[in-house]
């Protein structure tokens, strides 16, 4: 698996490119934002996008959806109980932000769930706290955490937005993510990876 960072929108969110050099097949992390830059590269690499996965349904990570879902028809995917965000312009703060953004075509995951996209397997840990209906994205295989806003590197997302609770994220983070192999590498939402090892160790909140 190659990963691709574009680190696009008002607010520097990282979205993901997750490639199969093999098959050529590719799926995407949480578009903040849609650059005609991004298409043409995945256009241009030949690449054959299977699906978007959403972390959260903040409008800093969602907002790229209406154009990569006018260029390509793929399934999007996102927690059960991040469907009411999603849905609503004031929950996803995208209102306050630029023109009101509300998207209810989500197919709805579970805690657990594993997706095969790609020919690669995501693994879905429902983290909430940062919002309801957070997740992370794990491929064993890869040795690869896709965090979203719940882990960063030393610092955890916040939780003082509609549907966070401060206790739901520690929890979560300590017994869901902390678990993990320590050699796994971290991809959140915002700035630079870090590792399980190095936020066992260091992160205040661990």
């Amino acid at each position: 698996m190659k990963i691709e960072t574009f680190v696009i929108g008002m607010i520097s969110t990282n979205c993901y490119l997750l490639i199969n050099e093999e098959t050529k097949e590719a799926v995407v992390i949480d578009p903040g934002a849609a650059p005609d830059y991004f298409i043409k590269h995945i256009k241009d690499a030949g690449l054959e996008l299977k699906a978007i996965l959403l972390t959260h349904g903040h409008f800093d990570h969602i907002l790229g959806l209406p154009e990569f879902l006018q260029e390509f028809d793929v399934p999007v995917y996102a927690h059960e109980e991040e469907r009411t965000l999603l849905a609503d312009a004031n929950l996803n703060a995208s209102n306050h932000y630029r023109k009101s953004y509300e998207y209810t075509d989500a197919i709805a995951l579970k805690d657990e769930e594993v997706l095969q996209l790609a020919s690669m397997q995501f693994q879905v840990i429902y983290t909430p706290g940062h919002t309801r209906g957070g997740v992370c994205y794990y491929v064993e295989e890869e040795k690869a955490l896709f965090s979203g806003d719940t882990l960063f590197l030393g610092s955890v997302g916040r939780a003082d937005l509609p549907t966070g609770d401060e206790e739901m994220l520690k929890k979560a983070i300590r017994e869901k993510l902390l678990v993990l192999p320590e050699d796994v590498s971290v991809y959140p939402g915002h700035a630079d990876s870090t590792t399980i090892a190095y936020e066992k160790k260091h992160n205040p909140y661990a």
